[in-house]
């Protein structure tokens, strides 16, 4: 996801609107496509799905046809007749609450987001030090506390240039490690080793297990979100209604590569019955790894994800709640304690106290004794925290393409209501899910799973932006006399 352009898009339409409009740099669909893949593809939620072996082919592709697929073409269409992102879309295709909401929520998701990745640092770090603190849940929230508090440290500094440590964290963390572990299985295939799941074409379409199944479907949802941040792009193409479509099947394309080739891999050398959801892909690494000699790797790869996942963590930690302080100061949503700037700039109020509620969740990891249990409730939390924007984008852009059909758009998405239609109903659906424990975790309580899910997700989408928004003040409404300093920072 594209966290460069969640913290900018807005502050820059706004700083660029009293300047004269640059010549239009063009890129080409194909850039467009890896740029995408860039800020979508990720190995972090392959272990999750190498469980189903086979079967994760099927659960990565039915997302991506429902729920990827509408979100890029209608973002795409929205982008490039609406500056403002997310919230200008919302507010002026139903209404500004709803458009407070819709970024409130594209805000809160990292909430649960930064512990969920940061897990996975923590199980990965561990296979650097001590792989038996993998499953420790302490390590991991200690882990948690120390790289979030030390993120908001460096992005209260207003240090410059964070961005680019993602874009570099495709090829160190992702494509490097992925591409290795797609060859090491394949190697260890080819020796002669069984699979540790089963490669039998029957095992496509994954065992059906009642409602529970569909639970997993929902993870991947998070796994393919953010394509509205890329949408802003649409209009850098020379032709939008030929070219973009082209990029996002191809983005697709290599995305469903990055997230199913590793999983099939780990697949391959780690029996299911003994993966860890956040630390699955070590444990891949340092099973062939050993078959081959070749141990020594490990801490090398894992320091690679490691700095892979931190670059990224860092790039969106000030991107949403940049996007958030904005509105917030034209419209008086929040306290003015929140909006308040540091020196540089910063919205230093605002993460610190994102950062205390962060330190509350992440001692979920240790009271939760599983800690792959903790991982999938808190992205199952973040995914429904999101989708609640992505049902008022949906909604959006069909009242916008009825109540101002002649507004001038770059690009026109083919078939808008009916994609708008599945999106929606696949989005309603995945968060309607959510609610219900995933068969892995049968054996626990799903009262209190149940409790934890609505709680975190309805609690932070929906109560917390009430409030906010019922006992908002005139007062709250700050000018914008600092604009011109958060414009330079962005």
């Amino acid at each position: 996801m594209s966290a460069a352009d969640a913290a900018s898009d807005l502050p820059r339409a706004r700083g660029m609107a009293h300047a004269k409009a640059p010549a239009i740099a063009y890129i080409s669909w194909v850039a467009l496509a890896l740029m995408t893949t860039a800020s979508v593809a990720s190995l972090r939620p392959a272990p999750t799905m190498a469980i189903y072996g086979l079967g994760a082919i099927f659960l990565y592709l039915v997302p991506a046809i429902v729920f990827l697929l509408p979100t890029s073409l209608v973002s795409a269409e929205l982008a490039s007749g609406w500056e403002g992102g997310v919230y200008n879309w919302v507010s002026k295709g139903i209404s500004k609450p709803m458009g407070f909401l819709a970024v409130w929520c594209q805000f809160a998701m990292t909430i649960f987001y930064y512990p969920s990745l940061l897990g996975f640092v923590a199980s990965t770090l561990a296979y650097v030090i001590n792989p038996d603190l993998a499953s420790n849940g302490v390590w991991t929230a200690l882990v948690i506390m120390v790289c979030y508090w030390s993120g908001v440290f460096i992005s209260s500094r207003g240090t410059k240039g964070v961005a680019g440590l993602a874009s570099g964290g495709l090829i160190i963390g992702t494509l490097i490690p992925g591409a290795l572990l797609i060859l090491l299985g394949a190697a260890f295939l080819g020796q002669g080793n069984p699979s540790a799941a089963p490669m039998e074409a029957s095992y496509l379409i994954p065992q059906w297990a009642g409602l529970a199944s569909l639970v997993l479907i929902v993870n991947n949802f998070l796994s393919y979100s953010g394509m509205e941040m890329n949408a802003v792009h649409v209009s850098s193409l020379k032709n939008p209604g030929k070219d973009y479509p082209k990029s996002m099947f191809l983005a697709m394309g290599l995305v469903l590569l990055i997230f199913i080739l590793p999983a099939l891999a780990i697949s391959w050398i780690v029996p299911a019955e003994e993966l860890s959801l956040t630390a699955g892909v070590m444990q891949a690494f340092d099973a062939v790894l050993a078959v081959f000699n070749w141990q020594w790797l490990t801490p090398i790869i894992g320091i690679m994800l490691v700095m892979a996942s931190l670059g990224g963590m860092l790039t969106w930690l000030a991107g949403p709640s940049k996007g958030l302080l904005l509105i917030s100061r034209q419209e008086g949503y929040l306290p003015p304690f929140l909006q308040k700037l540091n020196k540089h700039g910063v919205q230093q109020n605002l993460l610190v106290t994102q950062g205390l509620v962060t330190t509350v969740i992440a001692l979920g990891y240790a009271l939760i004794p599983d800690v792959s249990s903790a991982y999938w409730i808190f992205s199952v939390i973040t995914t429904q925290v999101y989708l609640i924007m992505y049902l008022l984008m949906f909604v959006a852009a069909i009242r916008l393409r009825r109540n101002d059909p002649d507004h001038p758009r770059g690009y026109r998405a083919p078939m808008l209501v009916g994609l708008c239609g599945v999106g929606f109903a696949a989005s309603l659906a995945a968060l309607l899910v959510g609610f219900i424990p995933p068969s892995q975790f049968g054996g626990g309580n799903p009262l209190v799973y149940f409790a934890i899910v609505a709680g975190g997700a309805l609690g932070l989408g929906l109560l917390v932006p009430f409030l906010f928004y019922r006992f908002r003040k005139p007062s709250w409404k700050i000018a914008q006399e600092p604009e011109q300093s958060e414009v330079t920072e962005s």
